[in-house]
């Protein structure tokens, strides 16, 4: 039998271009969705050779890896205060500390920035100024800052009065929702099982989000996770009312949520992640041992 050396293409079976076009010529299409996940990359320090003057640090973080390994949710977060350091000295912490996946930015009367190191659950707070000026520089262990998961709140409204609420004719929806977060409020404490409420399979117009965040208000803080795709957490003026929304690469909003609770879980480290952080900066601490 003569063998046949012409190549064979084999078409897709699944996903863009896989289907023929409809008869009207319209084509199947895919939605967009997160990419470029987010992964731990060790951070780069100094050589043992280099570090001479940076003792201060190296102890400072010794410290800190015995208490992140020690430490368990429910306790009270671990403080430390960076301003004293040295250039040298703070040089190494921030080389040590890095960049992680959440960072958050606290208006208002708190006034300051938060940046999740790359090892999770240990957190760097710059407390600012109204110039925008660093005052203080801290560093905690905890699942989220004190300023997130203690203040947020602070002076906040603790219920949506509803009947209160002049409602114009052009919202239709929004009303059963707030009534739904007024009922649910009174029932939620810090540490149940949050309350959701997916927007983005109800229907609601611009008109119904606008009144809602009229009624809700706006909040103080607003949080960004990049763990997989990004996701914008902000908190409203109602006592653990928080907006959570999902965005693909593309920026576009794919998951739109009301959310009930403390802090959203999205945005808060594990006790998974603390132990695994407190081994990684045992490993990274112990060639200067």
């Amino acid at each position: 039998m003569k063998k046949i050396n012409v190549p064979i293409e084999v078409p897709a079976v699944v996903g863009p271009s896989s289907q023929p076009a409809d008869s009207d010529g319209a084509e199947m299409d895919f939605m967009n969705l997160p990419s470029g996940m987010t992964t731990f990359e060790s951070p780069v320090v100094p050589e043992p050779d280099e570090v001479v003057g940076m003792e201060t640090a190296i102890a400072f973080a010794e410290n800190i890896c015995r208490d992140m390994q020690q430490y368990r949710i429910g306790q009270p977060n671990r403080v430390y205060e960076l301003s004293d350091l040295d250039s040298k000295n703070h040089q190494f912490m921030n080389q040590l500390l890095g960049d992680g996946e959440v960072s958050v930015q606290c208006g208002g009367d708190l006034n300051a920035q938060i940046q999740e190191s790359v090892l999770a659950g240990l957190w760097r707070v710059h407390y600012l100024d109204e110039n925008g000026h660093i005052v203080r520089d801290t560093m905690e262990i905890g699942v989220i800052p004190g300023l997130v998961g203690e203040m947020t709140f602070a002076g906040a409204q603790s219920n949506v009065e509803v009947d209160a609420l002049q409602i114009p004719e052009s919202v239709y929806n929004a009303p059963p929702l707030l009534v739904e977060i007024h009922d649910k409020l009174p029932q939620y404490s810090p540490g149940e099982e949050p309350h959701v409420i997916n927007l983005s399979l109800l229907p609601h117009t611009e008109e119904d989000i606008e009144f809602l965040s009229s009624a809700l208000g706006i909040g103080p803080n607003i949080i960004l996770s990049r763990g997989y795709g990004n996701c914008r957490i902000s908190s409203t003026a109602t006592r653990y009312v928080w907006w959570v929304q999902y965005f693909n690469s593309q920026d576009t909003l794919i998951l739109n949520t009301l959310e009930i609770s403390a802090v959203p879980d999205v945005a808060c480290a594990s006790q998974e992640d603390i132990d695994d952080s407190a081994a990684r900066l045992d490993e990274i601490l112990s060639i200067y041992r």
